[in-house]
Formats: C-alpha cells, sequence, structure tokens
C-alpha cells in the first residue's frame, strides 16, 4: 500500500520561500520522504525583490545586486543548481564618503566605520581634530553594562563620539539597513560589536585584532577582488535557476493568500479566488505585515502592527563614457548623515561591476529613501531623475542627459531591526510553535535581510517542517499500532 504524502505549502516566493522549496524537494528525493511540496506566489513571477534588466548591453539590478561572499550559503545554493561557474567577484576599488560637500576617500583600515589603523585615521579630512580626539577615548572608556538591548546609535556615540558616528558610522551601517541607527537594534543587527566591547573593552583594539592578516602582495590580482560576489548574468537568473530545479507543477504563481486556517488536523489555506489547498505544514517566507492578516485569530502577530519598515528606491542612469566630465577613480560612496542630499548613496557600477556595462559607457546606481525623508520615492520618475542628477553634478559634472533611467520603487521594503527585535520575535516564535504546530516563520522580517541571510532561514525551515512531520507520522504510527 502506497504511503499517503503529507502536504507542506510554502507561502511566498521570494529567495527565502525558494530556498525551503528546493532544500525541502532535494531532501525529499535524496530520502524518499512522503512529502508534496507546493510553493504559492501572489504575483507572475518568483524572486521578490531579486529583479534584473538587461537593455543595450546593460545588466541593471533593480533590487539587490549581489551577496557577501563569506557567507557561503548563496554560493552553494548556486553551485547546486548550476551557476557556480556564472559567479563573479566584485572589483575592489576606492570608496568615499561624501561629506561637508566634497567627497572623503573611506580611511584605510576601517572595518564597518571602526578604525584599526592610525595613520588613516589621524590624516583623514572627514573628522575634526576634537571627533577624532573624542574617538580615540575609545582606548580608555569601560565596557558597556548595558545588559539588555540598545541602539547602535547609543552604542557607538558612546564608544566614538558624534562625528565618527554621524559621518562614517551611520552611512555604512544605516545604509545596510535603510533605517535610523538612533533606532535600529544592536543585538539584532551587529551583536558582534557588543560582543568585541565585552571581551577586549576597546572597540578599536578588538576589531583590530580580529581584522584578517594583510596579503603581502598588496597588488596582487587575489587582493583586488571584491567581497561581493554575483552572477554574471545577473542575480535573476540565479532565482530562476532555482525554479528550474524545482519539481514541475511546484509553483502556483498569481495566487494571493487570504487566510491560513488551523484545523483539527493540519491546516486549510485560502486563496484569493476562494480556493482551499490542505496543508500538514506550511513555511511563511512572507512580510511581517502580512502575517496579522492571515493569522488573524492569533493575538500574538498584533506585535508586527508596530514594527516599521523603510521605502526606498533605486535609481539607475546610464551615460556614455565622455557624459561624465569628472570621473572618479573609485567604486562608489555613501552619503553622511548631515549632508543636504537626497541621495544616500551612489555605486559606480561600471567600476565595480564592468561586466555590468559595456564599453564606453558608465552606469551609476543611486540609492534613495530613508527614515524621515521618504516622500522623494513618490515623485515622478522626471522629478526623481532631476534630483538625483542635480545631488551628482554637486560633485561630478555631468554634461550629458542620461541615455535611459530605471527607477525602481520599493515600498515598505526594509524591515526595520528596532530595538528589542530579538526578543519580539523570540516570543513571536515561540507563540507560534504552541498555537500553530507545523507553521515556521522565515524571511527578512525576523533575522537577516541580505540574500545569505534569507537562504540560510529558508534551508533552516526546511529541516524544520521534515522533523516536525516526521514526529507527526511517527506519533500517528504509534497510535495506528
Amino acid at each position: 500500500m502506497t504511503e499517503e504524502k503529507q502536504k507542506v505549502v510554502i507561502l511566498g516566493g521570494g529567495i527565502t520561500g525558494l530556498a525551503a522549496a528546493f532544500y525541502l524537494q532535494k531532501e525529499v528525493k535524496k530520502k524518499k520522504l512522503p512529502l508534496d511540496v507546493t510553493l504559492i506566489e501572489a504575483t507572475h513571477r518568483v524572486g521578490g525583490k531579486i529583479q534584473t534588466v538587461v537593455r543595450d548591453g546593460f545588466i541593471i539590478e533593480k533590487g539587490p545586486d549581489s551577496f557577501i561572499a563569506r557567507k557561503k550559503s548563496a554560493s552553494r545554493l548556486a553551485e547546486e543548481v548550476g551557476m557556480g561557474d556564472k559567479l563573479v567577484f566584485n572589483t575592489a576599488g576606492k570608496s568615499f564618503v561624501l561629506a561637508h560637500e566634497r567627497l572623503h576617500p573611506m580611511p584605510g583600515g576601517s572595518i564597518m566605520g571602526i578604525p584599526t589603523e592610525i595613520m588613516p585615521f589621524l590624516t583623514t579630512r572627514l573628522f575634526s581634530f576634537p571627533g577624532k580626539m573624542r574617538a580615540a577615548a575609545d582606548f580608555f572608556l569601560p565596557k558597556s553594562k548595558v545588559n539588555g538591548d540598545q541602539s547602535l546609535g547609543e552604542f557607538f556615540r558612546r564608544r566614538l563620539g558624534d562625528e565618527v558616528l554621524e559621518n562614517l558610522i551611520e552611512p555604512l551601517l544605516s545604509g545596510i539597513y535603510a533605517g535610523d541607527i538612533d533606532q535600529l537594534s544592536l543585538k539584532a543587527t551587529f551583536p558582534e560589536f557588543y560582543r568585541i566591547e565585552q571581551k577586549y573593552r576597546s572597540l578599536i583594539i578588538g576589531m583590530k585584532r580580529g581584522r584578517p592578516a594583510q596579503k603581502k602582495n598588496a597588488d596582487s590580482k587575489e587582493n583586488k577582488k571584491g567581497v561581493f560576489m554575483t552572477p554574471i548574468t545577473g542575480l535573476q537568473s540565479f532565482v530562476e535557476a532555482i525554479e528550474a530545479k524545482l519539481e514541475p507543477g511546484s509553483v502556483l504563481k498569481g495566487h494571493r493568500v487570504e487566510k491560513v486556517h488551523k484545523g483539527t488536523e493540519g491546516y486549510n489555506i485560502e486563496l484569493s479566488g476562494g480556493q482551499m489547498i490542505p496543508a500538514d505544514a506550511v513555511i511563511s517566507a512572507l512580510p511581517h505585515m502580512a502575517l496579522k492578516s492571515i493569522f488573524s485569530q492569533y493575538s500574538f502577530f498584533d506585535v508586527f502592527e508596530n514594527m516599521p519598515a523603510t521605502t526606498v528606491a533605486t535609481v539607475a542612469l546610464a551615460f556614455p563614457k565622455e557624459a561624465i566630465e569628472k570621473d572618479i577613480d573609485g567604486t562608489g560612496f555613501v552619503v553622511s548623515r548631515n549632508s543636504d542630499y537626497s541621495i544616500t548613496a551612489c555605486t559606480w557600477i561600471h567600476r565595480k561591476w564592468p561586466h555590468a556595462c559595456p564599453e564606453g559607457k558608465v552606469l551609476l546606481r543611486c540609492f534613495i529613501g530613508k527614515p524621515g525623508d521618504e516622500t522623494i520615492v513618490e515623485l515622478s520618475d522626471d522629478e526623481i531623475v532631476k534630483t538625483v542628477l542635480d545631488d551628482l553634478n554637486k560633485i561630478m559634472n555631468i554634461t550629458m542627459e542620461p541615455e535611459f533611467a530605471i527607477i525602481s520603487r520599493w515600498p515598505d521594503a526594509m524591515p526595520q531591526y528596532t530595538v528589542g527585535h530579538k526578543e519580539r520575535i523570540e516570543k513571536v516564535f515561540k507563540h507560534t510553535k504552541e498555537q500553530l504546530p507545523g507553521v515556521f516563520l522565515a524571511g527578512s522580517s525576523f533575522s537577516g535581510l541580505g540574500v545569505p541571510d534569507c537562504i540560510d532561514q529558508g534551508e533552516a525551515a526546511a529541516y524544520e517542517v521534515i522533523k516536525y512531520l516526521e514526529s507527526v507520522r511517527n506519533h500517528n504510527d504509534i497510535r495506528i499500532g
């Protein structure tokens, strides 16, 4: 007699949901598990914010453009879906901070804005002499006595002072989360900084001791390799490769999940057209703001009403090379907190990712939108392009209109891990396990925004589902026996 298959339904076809589906189906094949996996996506494409535009020889990312190479889950998954030979590293180059109306080279030896070499820090014009002296107090200050959570701003202001925070650390760290550094949680974003301070007392000393040794030949090809990777065919091709490896018919697109109903055994997933899909286990890879609606009868999801998310946009501008009268030898810049600019960062794609730009062309990718200044994202395309060009022309002398512009708006796209985030999420996960056994939560709203972080969460959820359903089968076998 054929064993009846248990049904797993994955909600959301972003990179988290795709990773969960891939690793579930991989284990099903490998161990011949009696599981049937269905992924439900509301739109007519998978990949979420991962979208690539290929135009006139340009490869333009509308969302994330790469992933950190040291986080191995993304490159490992790329290998597994046949994309390993397509991965390339970014070109390492100078990066800058736009402050005091000029571009300042990033001080050598700084790690996430924290200085680890004395001379570059002393000679930079990014900070005043009093600002440098205040940062040097880190060598003498006692370690924090805060046992609970605190904001990144509170932590770094205490260690290094206002200037270093606002002109270097804030544009780097808040750029990752598109958030307010005085609201972002230290424990949920960079807990390693707190651990380093507690171990070494001085943050600067601790970061220096933990810094990888420099290669002797600084000009070697290896040293010019950056820390990010991306497929040479665009990040969307990675998503398409994952989807191509999934079982035919296991991805259901164009169906929005309305409700998840808990039954006496398992769950029923109600879709927008009224269709019901039964499930023995559910992986939700949806944004946090969707959970209160689809699990409306469970009050512990109410906490997500107060969890903010920032609206951002990217603006890609293509030019002929001669349009940039004052080209800069570097890969991009971030903008200091107190600068009067609408853009928050700019990447010179033609230098950082040469494969993404035809010979003789320039591609600039700018970022706009930050807490308290998100209305710019709502402007018309023409108004946004004008605003961005006005900002760029203050430092780059652009003499021509762009050949074309691609603007990508992402409303409520960046979940904000505010102070206390980790504890709140732990409570939600605890209540979910108790009241919704067989439901697992994963995605950027919970534990990491980057592509590898989301893949890690999707893979972990897949293995949790397998373990849970195995326990259900064992329990049923005992009951029948």
